[in-house]
């Protein structure tokens, strides 16, 4: 039996949040809690729902808006449990229901405590591994790219994949592939087996350029568990366990990390009907989800891919859909830059601090 004395749990009070608040302010809670969840209550602090990071989520995809009160995504019926409860029953529910959260509350629903599965867990790192690739040209970003890999390029002083390892490691993410072509002698130099770092990195050799998703094809074995594949030259915040935690909570085969792009019309755009004019928007915004280069894959999946030839994600994905795999999206609100050319890369050189 767990002692629950020997815990120190969070004050609840941290993580309480009105109705009313903001959805960017209930994720600035969430975040900086650890607890990944906020506790919605009102002036008497009964509990009238929670908001876990998967409503948040999902509330981006359905197009709300990050200044709207989290009275429009938020759970109204979470799960709770009472105050009497052992706590030995309370952690073999929260493992049996899978459950990383679970409020305590009187018989007045009236919030009491907060219980967090990770509490009485021993840290331990995910069966998950990630391929990351990193064989590109980077021709975009020529002259810096002559001489060295463009996943070797510096920000604040880090390669930018040293920066994605140590991201990787921070979420319990220790065994990593690296698809290598160009200047591949650089990147295995660096880092050998990863074991300076904590992790156990192996390399995949393209011989030829097979695209962003033909090196799999080349993996030693059939990954056991849905793997994470990153495109090799971006940077972001993105807690990596959250994207298994939505492929897994979706029951999805694929899923691809969207975010959102606006984009406005330099010009005033003219609704016609027939010879009428109907209405004239000037400069309009359009919003688009847009794919960020992350995603997570059944170990089936890898199968759909030709061997031998150069094969894309986008390709991969639409072969899923044809073959009527679930294929879902998950938006990264989180920092995210994708450092294609020197613009990009400079922007990311300035904004290293919102990876710390």
């Amino acid at each position: 039996m767990i002692s629950h004395s020997k815990v120190k749990n969070m004050n609840w009070k941290e993580v309480a949040v009105s109705r009313s608040s903001k959805i960017k302010e209930v994720i600035d809670i969430i975040d900086r809690s650890g607890a990944q969840i906020a506790l919605v209550v009102n002036d008497s602090d009964v509990l009238q729902g929670t908001v876990t990071d998967g409503d948040i989520r999902r509330g981006i995809l359905k197009g709300i808006d990050l200044d709207s009160p989290v009275d429009k995504i938020y759970n109204k019926t979470p799960y709770t449990l009472s105050n009497e409860t052992d706590i030995s029953e309370i952690t073999e529910i929260m493992k049996n229901r899978y459950l990383k959260q679970i409020p305590i509350v009187d018989s007045c629903n009236r919030v009491v405590r907060l219980e967090l599965l990770k509490d009485y867990l021993q840290k331990s790192f995910s069966p998950n591994l990630a391929v990351i690739m990193a064989g590109g040209l980077g021709e975009r970003l020529r002259p810096l790219t002559n001489e060295c890999p463009k996943p070797m390029l510096k920000v604040g002083g880090k390669p930018i994949l040293e920066i994605m390892l140590n991201s990787l490691l921070k979420h319990g993410i220790r065994k990593v592939y690296i698809s290598l072509n160009y200047k591949a002698d650089i990147i295995t130099d660096y880092f050998g087996d990863g074991s300076k770092m904590g992790m156990d990195i192996q390399y995949i050799h393209e011989k030829e350029k097979l695209g962003t998703a033909g090196a799999l094809t080349l993996l030693p074995e059939k990954p056991k568990s849905s793997i994470l594949v990153i495109n090799g030259d971006l940077l972001t915040k993105i807690n990596f366990l959250h994207m298994f935690e939505f492929h897994n909570k979706h029951q999805s085969n694929a899923t691809m990390s969207v975010i959102k792009y606006d984009f406005q019309v330099p010009y005033g755009v003219v609704d016609i009907n027939g010879e009428s004019i109907i209405k004239i928007n000037e400069k309009p915004t359009h919003n688009f989800f847009i794919n960020a280069g992350l995603y997570v894959l059944d170990p089936e999946i890898i199968e759909l891919i030709p061997n031998g030839k150069k094969f894309d994600m986008t390709q991969l994905f639409e072969l899923c859909i044809l073959n009527n795999k679930k294929v879902t999206a998950f938006p990264i609100r989180e920092y995210w830059i994708d450092i294609g050319g020197p613009e990009d890369f400079k922007r990311a050189a300035k904004e290293v601090y919102e990876l710390t």
